[in-house]
């Protein structure tokens, strides 16, 4: 009798929906297995320092760079991007690496600080920063590498092991990519598994560190189980980003910023522009303008389109529905506004006269759809901008940069792009957090990018001898501790404190 076959994954072309591949799924047995592996794997990882990590690191960006066309060809099967969005993932990723090579040895830096009184002033306090041995990251399917190297990379360069699960919808370009972290013989620091919920469930369970990027319902799944486990988690989540666009605006730069940040990857970004607001004054030129913009885009899967298909159908049936409903509420399709006959593709898409009792307003769509809405001035703009559970990020259109930046200060998010959209996400020195129902913690930020991924250790020594009578330095007896007190208020009296530089 023959064996019963493992469970598979069966990877879909979303272009048209053929198996490009399949893969078998790792049970909650294997990722245990995976653990206590790159659990052994990790004590010489972390001790080998940042310098030679670095070098193990840019020796993968250098094998990543070297399979650009592999990997290119590979992610546009996988997820159905255009060519020109997937080069974004397989190029452009690898500033993650390059940054974190570069920075990890000042970063891991331990850290003097300074005695916050006179308690503490006998003693030398240094701040160090020790890896969590193992890291899980799951890994959403609108971006396998971005988001994986923009994560995998503090945390290799930190000290950590990390374990991957990829989405099961797109498990192959970032299996790859790990694949070639071993071609290159780096130590066996870094594993990928395939599988779905159980597997991922089983990734949690196993690692000491959780960092998420997913829907916003599956992320409190795992922070109520990693809450359960007082285990340290980073969530990355769902996102209904809103633009701004003030009667002073460029109006040719806004609308072409908005669609591209609306339309590519076919909506599929966290970040995307999700809904706009535009000032009654210039509304009707930049819808104008917009009509125009999305009218000229070409769709499909040759090399000179400019929009692809969606990973999957069932978000193809999202978008159906919110641009449905819209309608039967009174909203208008000016462009697009139905899905392809074969594959996951819909047409890009901008809906007016809408308003926030419309699904496509206030919930994520995470498809290549512009809802515009006339809004009477900045004040109102401001107000539906916040009228949200996400808070992910916004951008603002408006000449005046300094009015842009007293708007970004009112607005409930945790980007803001002044005239520009998505440039936060590539600017690895700062932070990259979901406020609201958009997340937990953050990621990139420069040092604290990576420093999410240690455990921080206070250390204290001595700077005068001790006596041989007292294991501290504090006064034991009632006549020092009276002289102690004293000290204390006659230096929060005069300003001691200052004049000894603490």
């Amino acid at each position: 009798m023959n064996a019963p076959s493992a469970p598979t994954l069966h990877i879909r072309r979303p272009a048209d929906g053929e198996v490009l591949r399949s893969v078998p799924i790792v049970d909650g047995d294997r990722v245990r297995a995976a653990a206590e592996d790159l659990r052994a794997a990790q004590l010489a990882w972390r001790d080998m320092g940042p310098a030679a990590r670095a070098t193990w690191l840019r020796k993968w960006r250098g094998w990543i760079l070297d399979h650009t066309d592999e990997l290119t060809d590979l992610l546009v099967a996988e997820t159905g991007k255009v060519r020109p969005d997937a080069l974004v993932e397989t190029t452009a990723s690898c500033e993650f690496i390059s940054f974190y090579a570069d920075h990890a040895k000042e970063f891991l830096a331990p850290e003097r600080v300074g005695a916050g009184g006179l308690l503490s002033l006998p003693k030398r306090l240094t701040r160090s920063y020790r890896p969590y041995p193992l890291v899980g990251l799951i890994i959403p399917w609108n971006f396998p590498i971005t988001l994986f190297l923009m994560d995998a990379a503090p945390a290799l360069a930190a000290g950590c092991a990390v374990l991957t699960k990829s989405s099961e919808m797109t498990p192959l370009t970032c299996a790859r990519i790990i694949e070639g972290w071993h071609e290159i013989g780096a130590p066996p620091v870094l594993l990928h598994v395939a599988g779905a919920g159980d597997t991922g469930g089983a990734v949690v369970e196993a690692v000491d560190f959780v960092q998420f990027t997913g829907s916003t319902a599956t992320g409190r799944r795992v922070a109520t189980r990693c809450a359960q486990l007082l285990k340290p988690v980073s969530l990355e989540l769902g996102g209904k980003d809103a633009a701004i666009v003030l009667e002073d605006a460029d109006l040719d730069r806004a609308a072409h910023g908005i669609v591209w940040g609306g339309i590519f990857n076919s909506g599929q970004v966290c970040i995307s522009v999700e809904r706009v607001y535009v000032v009654d004054a210039v509304y009707d030129r930049f819808v104008e303008k917009v009509v125009a913009a999305l009218g000229a885009l070409k769709q499909g899967c040759r090399a000179r389109d400019d929009v692809g298909a969606m990973v999957t159908r069932a978000q193809v049936d999202t978008v159906e529905r919110h641009v449905r409903e819209a309608q039967e509420s009174g909203a208008r399709v000016l462009v697009g506004g139905s899905r392809g006959d074969e594959g996951n593709f819909f047409a890009p898409t901008l809906l007016v006269d809408v308003d926030h009792s419309m699904a496509c307003m206030t919930e994520e769509t995470f498809g290549p759809t512009l809802p515009v809405m006339r809004v009477a001035d900045e004040a109102e703009a401001v107000a539906l901008a916040n009228d949200s559970a996400y808070g992910l990020s916004a951008t603002v259109w408006t000449r005046d940069v300094s009015r842009g930046r007293r708007i970004a200060d009112q607005l409930e998010v945790g980007a803001v792009n002044i005239n520009d959209v998505f440039s936060n996400l590539f600017a690895v020195g700062l932070p990259h957090s979901g406020w609201k129902s958009s997340g937990l913690g953050a990621r990139l930020g420069g040092a604290q990018g990576l420093r999410k991924y240690c455990r921080v250790q206070a250390i204290t020594e001595p700077r005068i001898p001790l006596t041989t009578k007292e294991l501290t330095w504090y006064p034991y007896s009632a006549r020092r501790t009276a002289i102690a007190g004293r000290v204390l208020r006659l230096a929060a009296g005069r300003g001691l404190r200052q004049r000894l530089g603490l």
